[in-house]
C-alpha cells in the first residue's frame, strides 16, 4: 500500500492504439504523481463486486421461504422481519459513508465489510446445517414448533454481521471501482462509465445465477449447501478483493463534508435578523480553495435564508489566504449553494419512499403466490422454486437497459435535442407509473389466482395447509415484467440522480441516498403489512394477510399499495416542477434546468 498513500492527484491515461492499450502519465510540478490502476485493477475489482453479489443476493433472495419453512415462522412475522432487516441493511451505508469520509477511507471499509458479510454467511449457513440450531421439522398439518429464544438470537447475529457488511460495501464499492480511473482524462472518464456498466451487468448476472442455480440448491437439495455456497463465493469476494491491493489508488478520507452543512446552518441561525443585500456579488463572501474538488456553484434564489450565512459583516475576519477566521460565522457563497443542492434533493429523495413499497411486495409475497400456483414447467414435473420466479424481473432489466441505450435513447435525443432523450427526472416518474400499474395487475392476478384455487380442484397442499392453484405460476410474470421495467427507469435515474446533483464531495452521501430510500420504504411495508394485518384480523372480510392466501385478501392489500402509489405519483409532480437542476443559475431557467 505504501506507494498509494504518498500519491494525491490523479494522472493516468488509458487510451487506445492501434488497438492496443496505451497508458500515458502525466505528472504535476509540485504534487507527487498518482499511478492509476485503471484496467490493471478492474479484474480484481469486478471480481470482488461479482463474488460479493453471488453471496449476498445468493443469502436474502429465498429468505423469505427459509423463515417460513425451516424456522416455522408464520408469513406476517416473517416479512416483517425481513422488511426491518432490509430496511436496517439500507439504512447501515449512511453510517458507513460518514466513517468511510471521515476515519478510514474506501479501501479499508470495504475491506472491513467484506469481512463481516462473510461472518455473515457463515452464520446463516450453520442455522441450516446444524439441527439444534433451527426448529424441528413441521409435519405438513401439525401445529409448528417456533425457534427458541437462543436459535433466534443466533439467526439475528448473522442478520447483524450482514447489516454491518452492507453499510461499509454499499457506500463505497461504486465509488472505489471510479477511484482507480482518472476522472481529470477522457480515457478516465470512459473507463468511469465503462465500470458503471460492468458494475450494473454483474449485480443482474447475481440476481440471475442467484435466483436459479442457488435458490434450487436451496429448496430441493440442502438448505445447509444451499446457504454455503454464498458464504464460499464471499470468501472469494474477499480473497479477491484484498489481493489486489498494490494495484489499487487508495485515496485518504478528507472529512466528512456534514461539518460544512452544519456550519452554513449556524452561520445562518446567527444571522437570522440580518437582511440578504442587493448587491450580492460585493457583499456575500465568495471565497472557493483553489484545490476543492467540488464544482463552482453559481448563486440561486431559492432558500434565501441560507444566504446569510454569507453576509460580511464587522465581526468577521478573514485570513490572508482568504478563508474565514471563523467558519461558524461565516460561511462562503460556495458552502451555501452546496447546501441548497441537499435541500432541493431531500423532497425529490422522499418520493422514492412510497415509489419503492410495490417492488419490495414483488420481493416476498410473490413468493407466497407462487407456492400456492401451479409451478410445474410445462407437462414436466420439474417444480420452478417460488423465489426464482422472480428472475423475469432481472431478466426484463437486462434486456431492456441495452435496448433503451443503444436504440431509443438515440432516437429521443434526435427528437428531444436533450442529453439523454429525456430527463432523469422524467425518467424517474414513468418508473413511478410502472409501479402503480404493477401492482394493479399483481391484485387482478391473485384476485383470480384465488377465485381458481377455491372453485377448481386444487393441485396439493402447501407445508402449511393451503390448496396449491392449478392456475400457473407464469401469470406472474407480467406483473415482474413491469416491476423491471419501473426499477430500469427509477431505479438507474435516481442513483444517476444523486450521483450527478449532490456536491462532488458528497459522493459517498449520494451512494447511500438510495439505500436509505430503500431502508425507509421497508420499514414503512412492515409498518403497513403489520397494521392490516391487525385491522382486518376481526373484519368481516377476515385477514387479508392470512397465511393461506385463499383465506386472505392479498389483492386489497395490492389495490391499498397502488392507491398511495397514485398520490405519491402527485407529490412527485409537484416535487419535480419545483426542482432546479445544480448547474443552473436564475438568469438561465428552462425547461431543461427547472423541474421535469
Amino acid at each position: 500500500m505504501g506507494d498509494e498513500e504518498k500519491q494525491t492527484p490523479a494522472t493516468l491515461e488509458i487510451s487506445m492504439e492501434n488497438g492496443n492499450l496505451k497508458e500515458e502519465k502525466t505528472t504535476s510540478n509540485d504534487e507527487p504523481e498518482i499511478k492509476y490502476g485503471g484496467i490493471k485493477a478492474m479484474p480484481f475489482v469486478i471480481g470482488n463486486e461479482t463474488f460479493e453479489k453471488l453471496g449476498t443476493v445468493g443469502s436474502s433472495t429465498n429468505l423469505a421461504v427459509y423463515l417460513t419453512t425451516v424456522f416455522n415462522m408464520k408469513s406476517v412475522k416473517a416479512t416483517t422481519l425481513l422488511n426491518v432487516f432490509n430496511g436496517t441493511t439500507n439504512l447501515a451505508p449512511l453510517i458507513g459513508a460518514y466513517l468511510s469520509d471521515t476515519y478510514f477511507g474506501r479501501y479499508w471499509t470495504l475491506g472491513f465489510a467484506s469481512v463481516f458479510s462473510f461472518l455473515g454467511m457463515v452464520v446463516l449457513m450453520l442455522t441450516a446445517a446444524i439441527s439444534t440450531m433451527h426448529p424441528p421439522k413441521c409435519a405438513p398439518g401439525a401445529v409448528c414448533a417456533g425457534p427458541t429464544s437462543w436459535q433466534l438470537a443466533f439467526l439475528l447475529s448473522g442478520f447483524a454481521f450482514l447489516i454491518i457488511g452492507a453499510g461499509g460495501i454499499r457506500p463505497c464499492n461504486l465509488a472505489f471501482g471510479a477511484d482507480q480511473f482518472n476522472p481529470n482524462t477522457e480515457s478516465g472518464k470512459r473507463g468511469i462509465t465503462s465500470f458503471f456498466n460492468w458494475y450494473y451487468f454483474t449485480f443482474t448476472f447475481a440476481m440471475m445465477i442467484s435466483v436459479t442455480g442457488i435458490v434450487y440448491v436451496q429448496s430441493n437439495v440442502s438448505w445447509a449447501i444451499g446457504l454455503g455456497i454464498p458464504a464460499f463465493l464471499m470468501l472469494l469476494s474477499c480473497v479477491t478483493f484484498f489481493v489486489g491491493t498494490r494495484i489499487y489508488v487508495i485515496v485518504k478520507p478528507q472529512g466528512s463534508p456534514i461539518t460544512s452543512i452544519v456550519q452554513v446552518l449556524v452561520a445562518a441561525t446567527k444571522k437570522r435578523g440580518l437582511k440578504v443585500p442587493d448587491n450580492s456579488a460585493m457583499s456575500l463572501f465568495n471565497y472557493i480553495p483553489a484545490k476543492s474538488i467540488n464544482s463552482k456553484l453559481p448563486r440561486t434564489e431559492q432558500f434565501r435564508c441560507l444566504d446569510k450565512a454569507a453576509i460580511i459583516t464587522d465581526e468577521n475576519q478573514i485570513n490572508l489566504d482568504g478563508t474565514a477566521a471563523n467558519p461558524w460565522k461565516l460561511c462562503s457563497v460556495q458552502q451555501v449553494e452546496e447546501v441548497k443542492c441537499l435541500l432541493r434533493i431531500i423532497p425529490i429523495w422522499s418520493t422514492s419512499i412510497l415509489y419503492q413499497i410495490p417492488l419490495l411486495q414483488q420481493q416476498t409475497y410473490v413468493v407466497f403466490q407462487a407456492l400456492q400456483m401451479d409451478r410445474r414447467l410445462g407437462s414436466t414435473n420439474f417444480k420452478v422454486p417460488a423465489a426464482t420466479y422472480i428472475i423475469f424481473t432481472m431478466l426484463t432489466l437486462s434486456i431492456w437497459i441495452p435496448l433503451y441505450d443503444r436504440i431509443i435513447v438515440p432516437f429521443l435525443q434526435r427528437l428531444t435535442g436533450k442529453d439523454g432523450g429525456i430527463t432523469l427526472l422524467q425518467r424517474m416518474g414513468i418508473g413511478m407509473i410502472l409501479a402503480i400499474l404493477c401492482t394493479v395487475v399483481s391484485g387482478l392476478v391473485e384476485e383470480n389466482r384465488r377465485h381458481i384455487a377455491l372453485t377448481r380442484p386444487p393441485l396439493g397442499q402447501t407445508n402449511k395447509g393451503g390448496s396449491i392453484s392449478s392456475m400457473s405460476g407464469m401469470w406472474l410474470i407480467p406483473q415482474l415484467a413491469l416491476a423491471g421495467l419501473s426499477e430500469g427507469f427509477n431505479y438507474i435515474a435516481q442513483i444517476e440522480f444523486y450521483y450527478k446533483q449532490f456536491p462532488e464531495n458528497m459522493r459517498s452521501i449520494a451512494g447511500s441516498a438510495f439505500f436509505a430510500g430503500g431502508a425507509l420504504s421497508n420499514y414503512l411495508c412492515g409498518f403497513l403489512v403489520s397494521i392490516v394485518h391487525q385491522i382486518t384480523s376481526g373484519s368481516k372480510t377476515g385477514d387479508w394477510l392470512d397465511d393461506d392466501l385463499n383465506k386472505g385478501k392479498l389483492d386489497y392489500f395490492y389495490y391499498v399499495i397502488a392507491g398511495l402509489g397514485i398520490l405519491n405519483f402527485g407529490y412527485f409532480l409537484l416535487c419535480a416542477k419545483w426542482y432546479r437542476y445544480k448547474d443552473a443559475d436564475d438568469s438561465t431557467v428552462g425547461m431543461a434546468t427547472k423541474g421535469i
